[in-house]
């Protein structure tokens, strides 16, 4: 098993991605109770429940799986921007998952339309060619999701299928590794 000081910190341009910590609690809280950043999500804020729940879970996916999410941040002061990586909700959906990671990203809206959400996707994707098993990586969105439509897009998410997920039509990405 993987212990979870073995999340691996990842640099960009302009960004660090690093596990997340206790003390991220509250940044996590206040991007999953943020209307304008749920919108295009779950519809709806989290509570300060639902999203202790969400650290936890994010944690345990890297001492289980071997992968799992990012704290995203600004590279020179450090503040939270949002979270990024890889899961395995086993969600019931059509067409099923699978055990293939499913890649997901949220910034804070005010780290909206920077280019940063492209950046860091990227990042992971770079990580997961190096070092995941698995031949794809999936991503899952509301059609009506246009800036995470062109972020997968942009690094390499294609063959759109429709899904289904909780009765709503979304659509399923795909991402061979090269």
């Amino acid at each position: 098993m993987n212990s979870i000081n073995s999340v691996p910190v990842l640099e960009t341009e302009r960004l660090v991605l690093r596990g997340h910590q206790i003390s991220d609690f509250e940044d996590v809280a206040a991007l999953w109770a943020d209307p304008q950043v749920v919108e295009r999500i779950s519809g709806r804020p989290s509570t300060a429940e639902e999203s202790w729940s969400r650290l936890l879970r994010y944690t345990g996916h890297w001492i289980q799986l071997g992968y799992g999410y990012w704290v995203v941040t600004d590279k020179q002061n450090r503040s939270f921007l949002g979270e990024i990586g890889f899961a395995n909700y086993r969600r019931q959906m059509s067409p099923p998952l699978g055990n293939t990671p499913e890649a997901g990203w949220a910034l804070k809206s005010a780290a909206h339309g920077k280019g940063y959400a492209t950046e860091a996707v990227q990042a992971i994707l770079n990580w997961a060619d190096t070092t995941l098993e698995h031949d794809r990586t999936v991503c899952i969105m509301s059609p009506s999701n246009t800036a995470s439509l062109s972020v997968a897009r942009k690094v390499g998410y294609g063959n759109p299928q429709e899904a289904s997920y909780k009765g709503e039509n979304i659509l399923m990405f795909e991402r061979l590794k090269p």
